[in-house]
């Protein structure tokens, strides 16, 4: 039996997708042109493709999806016996991902809310899993919105990057800009306010600018039970050791993961990026597929 609400979201929320497919969301690809050839995320091109791309400096970006795959999403979502749809995307203020959301929205045969998370990877995902928990239990269109937005507004996203020079090729670096003229000479930290990316601190090397980076995060979470994802562009070792630093010294930790952020976050932030996303903890974390990799 299908549920009554259907959730949608994006490939940036980067969630597993085992569990997308046992909480039934629809994941909606972005693309990445490479050499003037679009490639769907994560389907195409995976972050190893992505970094040798950005290795060798070689023309990368981005792009929204149409809004008729939006469109062929709500009518998937409908066939299956949904009365309403959520979708909840990332940032508008990082891509028209949300607009074209927007545009198939107002033509669905079913209604559809589209939610704005105001972030990105787990700052995603965290919200998606949300909205897909309340409507695997029954909730109405409204109490699925609810759940997300809810869930967006608790969450914090801080990450670390070894240069600004992906970013602001690709556009996104907004106040982080103020940043570029010692970029040399930095290693930054960065963080998500208000949909944008926007500069915390500056670090004179990558060691110490990750030791910050955890004692952001264990700031953050405080005495409130939550949900942790570390994310990380090939750097898988240093993203697992951050991760177990993190397990000891966060008593609140309900759940932890480690997520490679895909082929599009990938080229704005390039190899070697590091990233903490908290989230409050889901209510029932032991009723959902365990997702942990």
């Amino acid at each position: 039996m299908s549920q009554a609400v259907a959730v949608v979201t994006d490939s940036t929320a980067y969630l597993d997708a085992e569990e997308t497919r046992l909480l039934g969301v629809i994941v909606i690809p972005l693309q990445v042109v490479v050499g003037g050839r679009a490639l769907d995320d994560v389907a195409e091109i995976d972050a190893g493709g992505v970094a040798a791309a950005l290795r060798q400096w070689s023309p990368v970006s981005t792009s929204r999806p149409s809004p008729q795959r939006f469109a062929d999403a709500y009518e998937m979502a409908a066939a299956q016996g949904a009365t309403g749809v959520v979708s909840i995307h990332l940032s508008a203020e990082m891509s028209g991902t949300v607009e074209s959301a927007r545009i198939a929205a107002a033509e669905a045969m079913i209604p559809v809310d589209v939610v704005d998370s105001g972030s990105l990877a787990m700052g995603l995902g965290f919200p998606v899993l949300a909205a897909a928990r309340a409507a695997r239990e029954g909730a109405t269109r409204t109490e699925v919105v609810a759940a997300a937005k809810a869930c967006a507004e608790g969450t914090s996203s801080f990450f670390y990057v070894d240069t600004l020079e992906h970013l602001r090729r690709g556009g996104r670096i907004g106040a982080a800009a103020s940043l570029l003229g010692s970029a040399l000479s930095i290693k930054p930290l960065l963080h998500i306010s208000k949909g944008t990316i926007e500069p915390l601190e500056k670090v004179r090397t990558a060691g110490r600018a990750i030791a910050r980076l955890e004692d952001l995060a264990v700031r953050a979470a405080g005495d409130e039970r939550v949900d942790v994802a570390v994310h990380h562009l090939v750097a898988a070792e240093r993203a697992r050791t951050l991760a177990d630093h993190l397990a000891k010294r966060i008593p609140s930790l309900a759940r932890l993961r480690v997520v490679e952020v895909g082929a599009v976050v990938g080229v704005h932030v390039g190899p070697g990026m590091l990233g903490i996303t908290l989230a409050p903890a889901l209510p029932d974390p032991a009723a959902s597929p365990d997702p942990d990799r």
